[in-house]
């Protein structure tokens, strides 16, 4: 049980673009207590390199990009979000630039704007490739200079309070020292994205567990879309392991994906045989792509070529990737880059409003961790960081509306079950765990496979019943992703399965 008790008038659990961004926003007459699980920077806001999308171009229209978002989500998006989300885009950017974020520019002192998998035209707001940590830290040092913003680095939200009506009231948090307390609140906001270390290989940071997801569902909320986990097509994959993302913006600028020739050279190209956008189409599509190729050709991995580009044009563009592959003996400039695909974006999440606003009063969702309808089946690239932005700015014109609670007071909290047969470390634990959904609810998976999980999942869960928390919750969050796809009868967008027929917008 907490040891003591702290009040704030909003407690935002983590602190990536969403979080920052609302926290930003609100009046400054509001006490304000951003948490992070690790250190401020460990989230996928700074870890993300290609950028933000916004309609910016004169021959660009939103029109324009609304539907390509609505092709990437393969017929599953909310059409109404989209539109409210995509339309805050310019503003989104102005307002980033407002706050000191250095994005590229041409000669002329216009925003560079660069083009992704799935988008018919430029529209991609970057700062080289490492547009999320240019963000993040410019808006991490507006908010340590705000006197009513409390950043608080190393800190586990455990579970969500509630009161008598089932009101959320803030938070149990076990503090950087150990300690417990309970954080109560007139507003609880999840910004703690998304759940990629249920898997082996992933981009995202190691405390990106999904534990948002499986607090608010504990809550009462509704989740929605868990089956649609995105895969990155291209992640440099060396010794069998991912170690680090490839920017999609070089395929955006003419990088091809070849399979290996003779001598570590690169081979024959062949997305043309998968689909007509060849390294433009989306990225669920690209990735399958690759894993049909390596599955075929018994391959570790493909190649990225974007070797027609000169040194000094790759060094300009995509220094953070040129780092990233010379630290592993690789130059981009003369030599392809290893790929293959890994877990990187939870498409869906806690259901909620464009504004944050979830089914349990007093809690909010925001960012990655939220399902609003903009990502559909798949999320259509460079859209994750604007509605990041969009939704944070969004829930603090609603939350500033609202009045404060007076006194808030705790009716319950979520009861932890005892101790079950543990037969082998947590440690061993999670990576089985993340094995399992590897090879069962992977890229491609089958009713076989889903089934199999399920059940495996159903045992591990009575045997585990005494683990840590994140364990607890990492258990849970894989079965309800795994209910979700068995529950999905047909193959759309992220969601393989092979038992299915694949259904799939059309080509723009």
């Amino acid at each position: 049980m907490p040891h003591s008790k702290t009040c704030t008038d909003v407690l935002i659990i983590g602190s990536g673009l969403a979080g920052m961004s609302l926290a930003l926003s609100l009046p400054a007459t509001l006490r304000i207590t951003l948490l992070s699980k690790g250190r401020a920077d460990e989230c996928a806001s700074a870890w993300a390199q290609g950028g933000i999308a916004a309609v910016l171009d004169a021959s660009d229209s939103l029109e324009a990009h609304v539907q390509d978002t609505l092709i990437a989500g393969a017929g599953l998006c909310d059409e109404t979000a989209v539109r409210r989300i995509l339309e805050q885009g310019p503003d989104a950017i102005a307002w980033l630039q407002q706050h000191g974020v250095p994005f590229s520019t041409q000669a002329n002192g216009q925003l560079h704007l660069t083009r992704e998998g799935g988008h018919r035209a430029r529209r991609i707001v970057h700062a080289t490739d490492r547009t999320g940590l240019a963000v993040h830290q410019r808006l991490l040092q507006a908010c340590q200079n705000r006197g009513h913003i409390t950043l608080l680095q190393h800190c586990t939200a455990m579970e969500l309070l509630q009161d008598a009506q089932r009101r959320c009231v803030g938070a149990s948090v076990r503090n950087a020292d150990g300690r417990h307390q309970r954080m109560l609140a007139s507003h609880t906001v999840l910004a703690t994205g998304g759940m990629g270390q249920i898997y082996p290989s992933t981009t995202n940071p190691a405390t990106t567990t999904g534990d948002g997801i499986v607090m608010a569902w504990r809550a009462g909320c509704a989740v929605r879309d868990l089956e649609f986990m995105q895969f990155h097509p291209t992640a440099l994959h060396l010794n069998g392991k991912a170690v680090g993302l490839v920017s999609e913006a070089l395929r955006g600028e003419g990088a091809l994906l070849r399979l290996p020739g003779k001598n570590g050279n690169p081979g024959e190209r062949f997305m043309l045989r998968h689909d007509s956008r060849a390294e433009l189409a989306p990225r669920d599509i690209v990735a399958r792509a690759i894993d049909t190729e390596m599955r075929a050709h018994q391959l570790p991995h493909v190649l990225l070529d974007i070797t027609h580009q000169s040194r000094d044009w790759l060094a300009q563009h995509f220094p953070g990737v040129m780092a990233l592959c010379a630290a592993h003996g690789i130059d981009i400039a003369t030599q392809p880059i290893p790929v293959a695909p890994c877990a990187h974006y939870t498409c869906g999440g806690v259901q909620a409003h464009v504004d944050g606003r979830t089914s349990v009063a007093g809690l909010w969702a925001i960012g990655e961790v939220a399902r609003t309808g903009l990502h559909g089946a798949n999320r259509l690239a460079s859209n994750s960081l604007l509605e990041c932005v969009v939704m944070g700015r969004a829930a603090a014109r609603r939350m500033a509306d609202q009045p404060l609670l007076k006194h808030p007071t705790v009716h319950r909290t979520q009861r932890h079950e005892s101790s079950g047969f543990s037969p082998i470390s947590q440690h061993e634990m999670q990576l089985n765990l993340q094995q399992l959904m590897q090879q069962n609810v992977g890229i491609v998976r089958s009713n076989h496979s889903l089934i199999a999980a399920a059940k495996q999942l159903v045992l591990w869960r009575s045997q585990w019943r005494g683990a840590d928390h994140a364990l607890r919750n990492q258990l849970v969050l894989c079965s309800l992703m795994v209910d979700a796809a068995l529950q999905r009868h047909a193959s759309v967008g992220a969601h393989c399965n092979l038992d299915w027929p694949m259904r799939e917008a059309a080509a723009a």
